[in-house]
């Protein structure tokens, strides 16, 4: 299943695991924000992949950042369930 979130992040569960990632990548958003928070400046991030990114990317990146922590219309990409039967 494949959900658009914006207009340059997507889910998929084909691609790495249903985690958001960038179109036509497999540039996860987390990775993203996890160097963003780590002081790493913007310019480095662009280039950091061997798909290059731009600064719309990142913006796109905060941008969900920012509405997963607002609630609200947040989107569900993946529930687990346990299908073990558990027998008495």
């Amino acid at each position: 299943m494949r959900i658009e979130i914006n207009r340059y992040i997507i889910a998929d569960t084909e691609i790495c695991h249903g985690k958001p990632t960038f179109k036509g990548t497999r540039i996860m958003v987390w990775q993203v924000l996890e160097m963003l928070e780590a002081g790493v400046p913007v310019e480095k991030i662009l280039n950091a992949f061997l798909v290059p990114l731009t600064k719309e990317h990142i913006k796109a990146a905060l941008q969900y950042a920012g509405s997963l922590t607002k609630g609200g219309d947040n989107v569900v990409i993946n529930i687990a369930r346990d299908k073990t039967k558990v027998h008495a």
